[in-house]
């Protein structure tokens, strides 16, 4: 059981909660915080106060104020009116990811909301109740309203769920789950759905397999080099201390690390002086978009121990401030850098790929062709490769540029944050297979040079992979192997990936 107080969550929690399906609770201190928080808010209902989303309307309806008596309908009013969400849903485990940041957020106790509504978003999160939220309709402003909104529909018992494998109506799994549908307080509609959590969320689920992919791209690209005999002296640490980035000497230290026993790789002027820059740069590429992750990383972090609704109370009701934090610039622009580098990443693995594959660059046979002419062997693999990155290309365009004004030019500013961790999760997806198309011509090429002149650590991703996607012998539906190596690395870490999975015979 993980205990949420709402500052101190990390992406390697988020990460850990997920990977072993942890359970989730609020802690005692936070809840009593939040209910500080809550009374403060039912004192200004109860004095008349005119007070913002309490007591008046949204948006450029601010000024028209509310009567007591119709405050809980102004609430279930804003969701119903707010769930304009469009598209195929977000994946189920961003999904879930919203309903874990929103409790973290709500649970700071600047929010003025019951601390039953807070548990409620846990439970969903603990029983695998998981909203169905369509994935366009969110400007990044105002918060995700339209999102968010359908994340809360489900708590007051409508709109839809995925629950134990089925997309179903949210009235009937509460009943099946013995849950009495939430009424919505005064402030509550508006405190759950005034924050990024949709495009915080999209972004944690993206940076995690970011992060992931990137580590894999490094021994990946370490197999590549002894495909093609590259040469290791650009990897010396003094190059890269010399320069002074901290990501690119690491880098160049793993692929030391990798490379380290492999009889396949050349030194400078043995075979040529110098490799290509898509071998030859593999730290200074690599490691500036591992610059770009840590910057992603230290923003989502910010962002998934922030109060991001409006208004926000302090001094116990005392100081009640509309402010922007739902405005999601900052984690706009982090989108926007991941969608950079993770393309980057894919970009120099396309290069690479063309390097195996083009007879005119290598000593292997032509695209890797077991019977080259009668079989085309890799020669399509890069097409795809090269489709891929282009098509990441456009998606890679920033999203954080763009602004449309809403809500009668009252929020005229907005930074379709949203749209750019979208946008940076489908590049992941295209750059991963990319990769997968790396490692299958790598795969090849180090098999015409003799596998038992690998590495270890290569050697252990080749023997791993091959169980995988088995040998080019003869001209296959390739498609298949590319969504297999993907699916694979997707749930593989690159520890996992160079550990000696061969049978061991029993000594006798």
């Amino acid at each position: 059981m993980v205990e949420l107080n709402g500052n101190l969550l990390t992406l390697k929690t988020v990460k850990e909660i997920l990977t072993k399906k942890l359970a989730v609770k609020a802690s005692k201190e936070s809840l009593a915080i939040a209910q500080k928080s809550r009374d403060a808010v039912d004192k200004i209902v109860a004095d008349k106060k005119v007070v913002y989303g309490i007591n008046t309307g949204f948006g450029k309806f601010s000024d028209v104020p509310i009567d007591q008596n119709d405050v809980r309908e102004l609430q279930i009013n804003l969701i119903r009116s707010h769930a304009c969400g469009v598209g195929e849903p977000f994946p189920k485990i961003v999904s879930k990811v919203m309903l874990l940041l929103r409790a973290n957020a709500l649970l700071k106790g600047y929010s003025g909301i019951r601390p039953l509504v807070i548990e409620r978003l846990l439970e969903f999160f603990n029983k695998d109740i998981i909203p169905v939220i369509p994935q366009q309709g969110s400007l990044g402003a105002s918060g995700d309203l339209a999102p968010l909104s359908h994340l809360v529909l489900p708590l007051v018992g409508e709109g839809e769920v995925f629950y134990q494998g089925k997309r179903l109506s949210a009235g009937e799994v509460l009943f099946l789950e013995g849950i009495t549908p939430l009424t919505l307080e005064a402030k509550e509609g508006l405190a759950l759905i005034n924050g990024t959590q949709a495009m915080t969320a999209m972004g944690v689920v993206g940076y995690l397999e970011a992060e992931n992919l990137a580590y894999q791209s490094e021994l990946i690209a370490s197999m590549t080099m002894e495909g093609l005999k590259g040469i290791t002296d650009a990897f010396a640490e003094e190059i890269h201390v010399a320069r002074g980035y901290k990501q690119q000497v690491d880098t160049a230290a793993r692929i030391r690390g990798y490379l380290k026993d492999s009889k396949l790789t050349t030194r400078q002027g043995e075979i040529r002086v110098q490799d290509a820059y898509s071998l030859r740069c593999i730290p200074q590429v690599h490691g500036a978009s591992w610059q770009a992750l840590d910057y992603i990383k230290e923003k989502l972090e910010i962002e998934i121990n922030a109060a991001t609704d409006n208004p926000l109370i302090f001094h116990d009701g005392d100081m009640v401030v509309s402010g922007g934090n739902f405005h999601g610039q900052p984690i706009a622009f982090a989108m926007d850098f991941m969608k950079i580098a993770v393309a980057e990443l894919a970009n120099i693995s396309e290069r690479r790929i063309e390097r195996l594959v083009n007879p005119q660059l290598n000593d292997l046979p032509p695209f890797l062709s077991p019977e080259p002419g009668l079989q085309s062997g890799a020669m399509i693999l890069q097409y795809s490769a090269a489709s891929l990155v282009s098509e990441n290309k456009t998606l890679a365009h920033p999203a954080s540029v763009d602004s449309i004004p809403s809500s009668a030019n009252q929020e005229d500013h907005v930074s379709m944050g949203t749209i750019g961790s979208r946008h940076a999760y489908q590049i992941i997806q295209n750059a991963r297979r990319v990769m997968a198309i790396e490692l299958l011509c790598s795969m090849q090429a180090v098999e015409y040079r003799g596998v038992e002149q690998m590495a270890s650590a290569t050697r252990g991703l080749f023997e791993n992979a091959r169980q995988v996607a088995p040998s080019i012998v003869k001209d296959r539906i390739f498609s298949t192997d590319i969504e297999a190596l993907a699916s694979w690395m997707r749930n593989t870490n690159v520890e996992e990936m160079v550990v000696d999975s061969s049978p061991k015979q029993e000594a006798n």
